[in-house]
């Protein structure tokens, strides 16, 4: 990412970064913008001030300012030896977007919605890899439909009727 493409609303996503290689995204459709959230703008904005309000390159830049941090060498240095600390376990920066993504659902966003927030090319690459579900999932949604029913459905009509 870089500042270039950030107008404190939206990111436009315009490069992938994998460990510190910069190339295009993998389709054109990838190059898009992201909405951001208040706290998340809030957070860009501080840490571009720790930066000195640079105006152009890679928001998160190595210590020599002009290549992109190598996410891989943070995790190792920085994220797992944290998490190690709180006993929790490293699932990979991949869990962010899956997490995106099951929270997003979980909310009731659409999954076209979903889709285009990680810029997917197929709705179902987003639902069958990304969203997850857990039991907790199951039992929130028949609470749900309990709730449903219990609203609809006059429980003096099911007296005296038969189960078949």
């Amino acid at each position: 990412m870089l500042w270039e493409d950030y107008d404190g609303s939206e990111i436009r996503v315009m490069k992938s970064v994998w460990r510190s290689h910069v190339d295009e995204p993998k389709r054109p459709k990838s190059k898009a913008a992201i909405p951001i959230i208040a706290p998340l703008k809030i957070l860009l904005e501080q840490h571009r001030a720790k930066c000195g309000d640079p105006q152009h390159g890679f928001i998160f830049s190595n210590k020599l300012g002009g290549q992109p941090m190598n996410l891989e060498a943070l995790a190792v240095d920085v994220i797992r030896p944290t998490l190690e600390k709180a006993n929790l376990r490293w699932h990979g920066w991949h869990a962010f977007r899956r997490g995106l993504a099951t929270n997003l659902h979980r909310l009731g966003v659409s999954d076209k919605v979903i889709q285009q927030i990680l810029r997917h090319a197929n709705v179902t690459t987003t639902m069958n890899i990304y969203v997850k579900t857990v039991n907790l999932d199951a039992v929130n949604a028949m609470k749900a439909l309990e709730m449903m029913c219990a609203t609809t459905v006059q429980p003096g009509r099911l007296e005296g009727s038969r189960v078949m």
